[in-house]
């Protein structure tokens, strides 16, 4: 297994080009250099893909949950066992830090796997008896051919989590990584090989979402669409797959409320808010980007949180002591530069960061590299406030009542997760039930359990993901009634 100049399409069991012959390129956000070139792939490769998966369905979906759960199995093991290289890739890919790379993608993947291979072993029909007359019992059946689209903040994290609960039900998979991280799908792709993966049960095509991505979602032969992306792209989506009458699940964006209450465990709670604020640059979905803080507290926190945050190291995503690495490209960082101005004109005051890092490292030079950043004095409602900037960037806001926080909270069209700091139980349960939110965390941030749902209301998306609920999304329910 290794790292290749020219990444290829897992189409059939075997690693080849695009058909066009074309290539991108793949710039790393370390130093802004090509490093590798990706597959210009098209409708022609997909229905490649198709096909083949179209072949492997029947074997795959009727060789028994077992034999599924040990090539799976494999499969992690051996994404275990080459942690270095795939970590390696997915921080050069990326930008993010090594040691987040080491320490939660590549796990992450791995346990994606071995947790829905088992979980398929473990799930249960259910059956409804009518006394003295019949029994009626449920069939979950795989789909057949379904599509897997991840983004590129969490790259093989994501990708693996798509991808595993459609494998362990019997469907055959075609997928498509973000075309500015798909390093670590290769490398997947040659994994699966060595895991003795059947030809054609999964297919990995790489290319633009326009070009790849729009004829996975558009092909007649592939009846769900597993997507995890932006709000915009999930619309569109949306609006070409439904009148198709596939299966959707949407995964988009958020805008989350982090609400700090005056009796909040305050050691505890400055340690996490720093985490969901810039983890991985503030490029997770989860993060919270909207803080706001009842207002007794209010200057302790803005003093301790500004000053955890100016000694966060920012640079070399390979280095052990690097807090923030690079942002993922040239167009992103200018995304969230554009918003640090708007922020400005908006009334807002910068406590710190909001600047890009002139490096000094040769290495480094040409990489995208952004301080993080904390903004106040901006209005509820402000576009700042109220759109999703996928960045190191938060924005802090007093509140004096209960109510007044969740309207705050309730006040954007996202609804992805939200993160509640008290002592109060009563209150923390109270605003659980009211937060807009298809996740809520009380004192405590990304604390994840693989067997819960996981999914946003509003503009956060559609369906849920994780757990009973991916192996539900990835089957069609059939129930078979017997007289007696």
């Amino acid at each position: 297994m290794k790292i290749s100049k020219y990444i290829k399409n897992y189409i059939g069991g075997a690693l080849v080009p695009a058909d066009s012959g074309e290539y991108l390129d793949n710039i790393s956000p370390f130093n802004g250099e090509v490093y590798s070139h990706i597959p210009d792939s098209d409708i022609t490769d997909v229905q490649k893909a198709v096909e083949a998966a179209e072949r492997a369905f029947p074997e795959w979906s009727s060789c028994g949950i077992e034999k599924r759960f040990r090539i799976l199995n494999r499969l992690a093991d051996i994404i275990e066992q080459n942690l270095d290289t795939f970590a390696h890739a997915e921080s050069m890919d990326s930008g993010k830090p090594i040691t987040m790379s080491k320490s939660v993608d590549i796990p992450r993947a791995h346990a994606n796997i071995r947790f829905f291979a088992t979980a398929s072993m473990h799930y249960a029909a259910e059956s409804h008896h009518m006394e003295k007359s019949a029994i009626n019992y449920t069939m979950r059946q795989p789909i057949g051919v379904v599509g897997c689209i991840s983004p590129w903040n969490l790259p093989l994290y994501l990708f693996t989590w798509k991808i595993a609960p459609a494998l362990a039900s019997g469907n055959c998979v075609i997928a498509k990584p973000s075309e500015i991280t798909p390093m670590t799908a290769f490398l997947l792709a040659q994994a699966c090989e060595e895991a003795g993966l059947p030809a054609g049960v999964l297919n990995i095509v790489h290319g633009l979402g326009t070009k790849a991505g729009q004829a996975i979602v558009e092909h007649i032969k592939i009846k769900a669409i597993s997507f995890t992306g932006g709000t915009s792209t999930g619309r569109s989506i949306a609006r070409i797959a439904a009148p198709m009458f596939k299966k959707l699940s949407l995964e988009l964006g958020g805008k989350n409320p982090n609400i700090i209450f005056a009796d909040c465990d305050f050691d505890k709670m400055i340690f996490d808010t720093l985490r969901s604020s810039f983890s991985n640059n503030g490029q997770i979905c989860l993060c919270g980007s909207r803080i706001y803080v009842q207002r007794p507290i209010y200057e302790k926190f803005k003093e301790e949180f500004v000053k955890r945050t100016q000694f966060l190291k920012v640079g070399d995503p390979f280095s052990p002591i690097t807090d923030l690495g690079a942002l993922v490209s040239q167009q992103h960082i200018e995304k969230v530069m554009s918003y640090i101005e708007l922020a400005k004109v908006e009334g807002g005051t910068v406590l710190c960061g909001g600047n890009i890092v002139e490096v000094t490292d040769e290495k480094l030079k040409g990489g995208y590299y952004l301080r993080p950043t904390i903004i106040e004095g901006l209005p509820p409602y402000c576009r700042t406030n109220m759109e999703e900037i996928f960045g190191p960037v938060v924005t802090i806001t007093p509140f004096d009542t209960e109510e007044e926080a969740l309207q705050y909270a309730n006040s954007v069209d996202y609804g992805l997760s939200s993160t509640i700091w008290t002592q109060d139980i009563t209150k923390a349960h109270r605003l659980a039930e009211q937060i807009q939110a298809g996740i809520v965390w009380v004192n405590c941030w990304l604390v994840r359990d693989l067997r819960t749902p996981f999914g946003g209301v509003k503009h956060s998306g559609v369906g849920r993901e994780g757990g009973w609920e991916a192996l539900r999304f990835f089957t069609e329910a059939k129930n078979v009634c017997v007289k007696y």
